[in-house]
């Protein structure tokens, strides 16, 4: 008897070492991955002159901004980016709006990952543009996760940071964010927009889905298309925002957007422009910039043919013309690079061109 005991003792043994084993093993990738996620990465995925931004958290979790154009060309784009960055599924996608270079690639994307929330600023009643084909094809996609409705105020739950929604639905936040709510004299400036004579601006493009996200003392804002006048009620009388690190810039550089007196009133460090070759990147935006205090740099995704001497020195552009011409005016399907920027608690930064891997230290807050 004792022996059939002792047999019984060393068969649970070895069923128990190898499940002890394999709890181990998980816990030990678990602990690797968090270590390995200490800061938060963004990748700025050129989609030729829409927005796709993905967002990987220190805890894993994952943020998409929009999905570019329809087709596989952008969808392709994302997933290879996500693949990259050890991605397996997209734990929140925000819709800033519906147009087709933001919302297009949602169905292409969708059938390659797995995307589990889907945040977005309700219904649309912008009638131009293709804007219900797109919000139609895109409801049966929301359907198969869970629905967020934007609003100003609110806050998306994802674990490692802080990702607070400022603008929805033509509204904006009231009370002004943590650190912010200073007087903005630079407001008596302000010359108000006519957005009625453009339907794409006075539409869509007034409803973006505004956010701050913040990892410890590093800031950094994706207002989407948010139109000129309703970025003067962030910024006027007071400064809702506060400083900021980075500054993803408004509505892919049009002069629509960018306000001046909110964009320095937030005086970023750096800029990112997600421009196309013969897309957004307008004059006025470009001086705005130049002007805005403290400013170090503004990045590229594309060079803008129009904008001449105007665009940044070709060590911040991530994707040049076709064979590597600057004014060739014809992007290189081939070639596809991206701007990645890794943040940290302590409020430093670097940014990362893929097409030569220049990169710059932006250092810690003092």
């Amino acid at each position: 008897m004792p022996t059939i005991q002792k047999a019984h003792k060393t068969q649970r043994m070895k069923t128990f070492l190898p499940v002890l084993v394999a709890a181990g093993m998980a816990l030990s990738c678990a602990t690797g991955w968090a270590q390995s996620r200490k800061n938060l990465e963004v990748y700025f995925i050129d989609v030729e002159g829409g927005q796709s931004t993905l967002f990987v958290s220190p805890s894993g979790q994952t943020l998409l901004v929009d999905t570019g154009w329809p087709g596989a060309r952008d969808a392709d784009r994302i997933a290879g980016i996500a693949k990259q960055a050890g991605i397996t599924q997209i734990d929140y996608l925000v819709l800033t709006h519906y147009h087709i270079d933001h919302t297009g690639g949602v169905v292409d994307l969708a059938a390659r990952i797995p995307i589990r929330n889907f945040v977005d600023h309700g219904p649309t009643f912008d009638k131009t543009a293709n804007v219900p084909q797109y919000y139609a094809a895109y409801l049966p996609v929301r359907e198969k996760g869970k629905h967020i409705l934007a609003k100003p105020g609110d806050k998306l739950p994802i674990s490692g940071i802080d990702v607070q929604i400022v603008s929805s639905a033509a509204e904006t936040i009231l009370e002004p964010l943590p650190g912010a709510g200073a007087p903005n004299p630079l407001c008596a400036n302000f010359q108000p927009k006519d957005e009625v004579k453009d339907p794409m601006v006075g539409g869509e493009n007034k409803q973006s889905v505004g956010m701050v996200i913040s990892l410890g003392k590093f800031r950094m804002v994706d207002f989407g298309d948010l139109t000129w006048n309703k970025e003067h009620d962030l910024a006027c009388p007071n400064n809702l925002i506060g400083t900021i690190d980075l500054y993803l810039v408004s509505h892919h550089g049009k002069e629509t957007s960018s306000l001046p007196m909110l964009v320095h009133a937030m005086h970023p460090r750096a800029a990112v422009m997600n421009n196309g070759a013969n897309k957004g990147a307008e004059l006025p935006t470009f001086e705005t910039l130049k002007k805005s205090p403290g400013l170090e740099d503004l990045w590229q995704l594309h060079y803008a043919v129009d904008a001449g001497d105007h665009n940044s020195p070709e060590p911040l552009i991530a994707n040049l013309g076709v064979g590597g011409t600057k004014d060739s005016g014809v992007p290189d399907e081939k070639n596809v690079n991206y701007i990645k920027m890794v943040a940290r608690a302590d409020g430093s930064f670097n940014v990362t061109n893929s097409r030569n891997g220049h990169q710059k230290e932006y250092g810690p807050h003092k």
